[in-house]
């Protein structure tokens, strides 16, 4: 069936998508057929802007006019109101386990119910107080000197809890068909390293400084403002030995495997053996991937230079600031008014039973999962998608074929790697086991910590044991998509299936135009900057000739350039290195999406629909998934950290490269949104 629907690209997106539970719409004399509408709303367009100007205002102009972000929000766009929609569900059904008596002790039903009920109950956890840390705030404070620090570190990175290294394990980026255990640099409360040592950020530091203070105060410490400035000092040394976003997307720099017996000649005073050992790894592996080995250096040297007292502080906040949202209501409204308002910008907290919804989603995501697509997804959805993967894959297929700056050898290779892709649609087929988890009806706090220490055994098991290739990243119900390099797959939950990505009732190009970009997006990763390194067996080597790799990158580095150029607030520009992935894949998979939806034309006229053409319609359906807003702290930390551009950069981005929308809006020089043709960035 799946060679049947790659090999039927000329079908119509909704034709070879069509679900047998959806009312028949076929022509007859009795019935015309209904005329199909655009899927544009045409409410949010601005007259008084040209397309050919800004595409992204055009759209969206009166959207962006008349639409406030909801003050529990830090910005508010397609994905944020599709999320929205599916919250009301998902509280549903996690309140008709409740209700439910027949829910047995110990099920999946019982837990979601009773951890809900456990964060719901805000008399009790007011009353408790800090009660719920004594344990772990007495093991911190117990330690009588640095040889206690491994075990502790170990024992909190397992509960979630920031240490100034992750372990953690994967697929071998160089052998993908077993799983390593690897160490990465870890440890800030501030989103980045540039948080403490870029002078612009001194304010925010400033005022994480106060927080870490106020919480420590809150929490019964004495000399409160002298032990958040060492927890500060500590930080910010280790931030000085990490490597910014940009170098930690290189896989080849960040694989070094080398022995556990190895990492003592890179931090000799730290006992590695013992720290592995609680990890759970050394007794399963004897040697280790390091994302980067000189960081473990500085943070030999660190953690010398630090006295006991200090470590013993950072630790205690790295915990606080782990479950204050979970405590009192002082320590949960002290947690949100620095990182909700001070870094996010939003003014309220989210209502309470939306983050009960979270919780729930943390612990026990698949189980809510489970019953969400057997409530919200109906199987011919799974269909529809699989039709639609298949219909972009030819067109990516056929675009390799094509391309007049790759060499034989190496597009035989990229058309092999292709064809290995496997694509995963609304939910796994196995779901995960939670079994193992313990849920305690009025224990929040250690439902949570317990929840996060069952993921990291689930995560460390697996060293030894076969690739698990059903396992997914994401839960059914997030809206979002991915690609995994080391599998070679692409990944679209439930949840993204429908309006604004896929309309069901809408003309095809608005489709294609949402949804099969978003599909050519997460394939296009596979041959991204990153994603080019691995190849279709999700090795990590080298399978590009010399010539091509250099034509590859000299289109990406003028791709860099072009969003490098970017300036969403004065004074802060896109990181055309940090977002190039993600820029590539947008412009990549929109150009994909394109000769897709020319394809399912089949050489006939697409129809005229509210006086756009179907080309029209098409450049329309994907700006308008990327509408947003976004306050200023929010956008801040978007360009300090994400590897996406902002949405109106994706959309207008992507579109001055693409021949197709130039033909269909008619620009012209003097147009802002004009690029001439050789000025375009066209990869694949």
């Amino acid at each position: 069936m799946k060679r049947t629907l790659m090999s039927t690209i000329s079908l119509s997106l909704l034709a070879a998508c069509a679900s047998a539970a959806e009312p028949d719409t076929t022509a007859t004399a009795a019935t015309p057929a209904a005329a199909p509408r655009s899927g544009i709303d045409l409410r949010t367009i601005d007259p008084a802007v040209r397309p050919q100007d800004d595409f992204f205002l055009y759209l969206n102009g009166n959207w962006l006019k008349n639409t406030a972000i909801p003050p529990d929000k830090s910005s508010w766009g397609e994905f944020a109101i599709l999320r929205e929609q599916i919250l009301p569900q998902l509280r549903g059904l996690i309140e008709a386990r409740q209700q439910d008596k027949n829910t047995k002790p110990g099920s999946e039903g019982r837990k979601i119910a009773d951890l809900y009920a456990s964060f719901m109950d805000e008399v009790h956890i007011e009353s408790m107080g800090l009660r719920p840390l004594a344990g772990e705030l007495s093991r911190i404070q117990s330690i009588r000197d640095k040889k206690g620090l491994p075990g502790l570190i170990a024992r909190l990175d397992k509960l979630g809890v920031g240490t100034p290294y992750s372990v953690y394990v994967g697929l071998d980026a160089r052998d993908p068909t077993r799983y390593a255990a690897a160490i990465g640099q870890s440890g800030l409360g501030l989103p980045d390293r540039d948080y403490y040592l870029d002078e612009k950020y001194a304010k925010v530091l400033a005022q994480y400084r106060s927080h870490i203070e106020k919480t420590l105060a809150l929490a019964g410490g004495k000399n409160a403002a002298a032990s958040a400035e060492a927890v500060v000092a500590l930080e910010t040394a280790l931030a000085k030995a990490q490597w910014n976003r940009v170098e930690l997307r290189d896989p080849v720099k960040r694989y070094n495997k080398m022995a556990i017996a190895a990492l003592a000649e890179l931090a000799p005073a730290y006992d590695w053996k013992h720290a592995l050992a609680a990890a759970g790894v050394a007794t399963k592996t004897d040697e280790v991937i390091v994302d980067q080995p000189g960081y473990l250096k500085e943070f030999n040297g660190v953690l010398e230079r630090t006295e006991l007292a200090s470590w013993q502080r950072y630790f205690e906040w790295q915990l606080l600031r782990k479950v204050s949202p979970y405590l009192s209501k002082p320590f949960a409204e002290l947690n949100f008014a620095f990182y909700g308002k001070v870094l996010s910008g939003a003014s309220e907290q989210l209502p309470r039973w939306q983050r009960g919804v979270a919780v729930v989603e943390f612990a026990l995501g698949d189980a809510l999962g489970k019953l969400y697509v057997a409530e919200y997804f109906p199987p011919e959805r799974k269909a529809r998608m699989e039709g639609l993967v298949a219909n972009l894959m030819a067109a990516y297929r056929d675009s390799i074929a094509t391309l007049d700056w790759m060499g034989p050898e190496t597009r035989e290779a990229a058309q092999a790697k292709l064809a290995s892709f496997r694509a995963k649609i609304g939910y796994p087929g196995k779901w995960r086991d939670y079994a193992p988890l313990a849920i305690v009806p009025g224990d929040l706090v250690g439902n949570v910590l317990r929840a996060a220490n069952a993921a990291n055994a689930r995560m460390i098991a697996r060293l030894g044991r076969p690739i698990d290739k059903e396992e997914w990243g994401m839960s059914p119900q997030t809206v979002n998509a991915y690609y995994h390099a080391e599998l070679n797959e692409v990944v679209f939950p439930a949840a993204i299936l429908q309006p604004p990505f896929f309309d069901a009732g809408a003309d095809d190009a608005v489709n294609y135009g949402a949804i099969g970009a978003v599909i050519g997006h997460e394939i296009s990763h596979g041959f991204d900057d990153k994603g080019s390194q691995y190849d279709g067996s999700g090795m990590l080597r080298d399978w590009w000739s010399p010539a091509d790799r250099a034509a590859f990158q000299s289109r990406a580095g003028q791709l860099e350039r072009q969003y490098g150029a970017y300036q969403p607030l004065p004074g802060h520009y896109l990181n055309g290195a940090l977002t190039l992935g993600e820029n590539i894949a947008d412009n990549a998979g929109l150009a994909i999406a394109y000769k897709a939806y020319q394809l399912s034309l089949a050489g006939q006229p697409a129809p005229v629909i509210d006086g756009f053409s179907g080309a029209q319609r098409f450049y329309m359906g994907f700006a308008q998934i990327w509408r947003v807003k976004m306050r200023d702290a929010q956008m801040m930390i978007q360009v300090q950290n994400g590897p996406h551009s902002p949405g109106q950069f994706r959309a207008n981005g992507s579109l001055v490269n693409q021949p197709g929308f130039h033909a269909a809006f008619g620009t012209q020089p003097g147009d802002r949104m004009y690029r001439a043709p050789e000025q375009r960035v066209l990869i694949w």
